[in-house]
């Protein structure tokens, strides 16, 4: 492994652990046109350290990219519209009440309702 392309991955690791915070803030409010281009930059980045085969570098800046990609589709006040008006507010809401289900140690049976010959709970 070259030293830069270990320099390049921990500078993306590092973005990814500075930007994580912003992703988990519900309240946090990012402009698609920051993110967009943020995500765009990761993207080019990890295909170029790629062609030039730095695999952790092209790695890091993919993963950087997919972190912004995630704050504009979670974090931007257009995708707050988009998902409540489709119902992916829901959804996602759905999504964590099962994680934090199946985090409590409740076992999956637990999630169902049994019911009887003659239709009673």
């Amino acid at each position: 492994m070259m030293w830069q392309d270990f320099v390049f991955m921990v500078g993306s690791g590092l973005s990814i652990v500075f930007l994580a915070p912003t992703l988990r803030d519900a309240s946090a409010r990012v402009p698609l046109g920051t993110s967009l281009p943020s995500m765009a930059i990761g993207f080019v980045y990890g295909f170029t350290f790629f062609t030039l085969g730095m695999t952790f570098s092209a790695a890091g800046a993919l993963s950087a990219g997919s972190m912004w990609a995630l704050i504009a589709m979670f974090r931007s006040p257009t995708a707050r519209r988009f998902a409540e008006s489709t119902g992916l507010a829901l959804f996602a809401s759905d999504v964590q009440r099962w994680a934090a289900r199946r985090r409590s140690g409740h076992a999956l049976a637990d999630q169902y309702v049994s019911v009887d010959n003659h239709g009673n709970r």
